[in-house]
């Protein structure tokens, strides 16, 4: 069984609700167990075009039998049931899932990258993050969550 640590993120419709299914839906992956879970965090949007509502993110720590890629695959199947679309970069969307961590992996696969190229320069990832898994290793820079998340001060 691995651990994977998931980002979650939404700025369009019921976003607290769209966040609780994703959960819920992530725990109902075969063989998968929610950990633990962090609370919602009303950021600002980062990138992207102007205009765009707040984001709720927050982060889940979850345990699976699942490949990171068949894990990747889940959570795509996930936000497309949630009614996430792709058509602008970085645009609004109902839901957004980020696998940032799963054990201490590491792959320049085009189609995943791990540890998540962006996470440790990301409050909005790291704050969440920090409240379900501050001793996970991030195996690129040798640094837990909560320390990469003390440095961003």
């Amino acid at each position: 069984m691995a651990h994977a640590l998931i980002a979650l993120g939404s700025n369009l419709g019921d976003r607290r609700r769209t966040l609780d299914e994703a959960l819920a839906a992530l725990a109902a992956l075969p063989g998968t167990r929610l950990l633990r879970r962090s609370r919602w965090h009303e950021t600002a949007p980062v990138g992207g075009p102007p205009g765009q509502g707040e984001f709720l993110n927050g982060a889940a720590l979850l345990e699976t039998p699942l490949s990171p890629h068949d894990l990747l695959a889940a959570m795509t199947q996930i936000e497309a049931a949630a009614g996430r679309t792709r058509e602008t970069p970085w645009g609004p969307r109902t839901l957004d899932l980020d696998l940032l961590l799963y054990d201490a992996l590491v792959s320049d696969d085009p189609a995943l990258a791990l540890p998540h190229p962006h996470m440790a320069q990301r409050r909005f990832v790291l704050d969440p993050a920090c409240e379900v898994a501050p001793g996970m290793l991030h195996p690129r820079s040798g640094w837990t969550v909560g320390a990469l998340r003390r440095r961003l001060a």
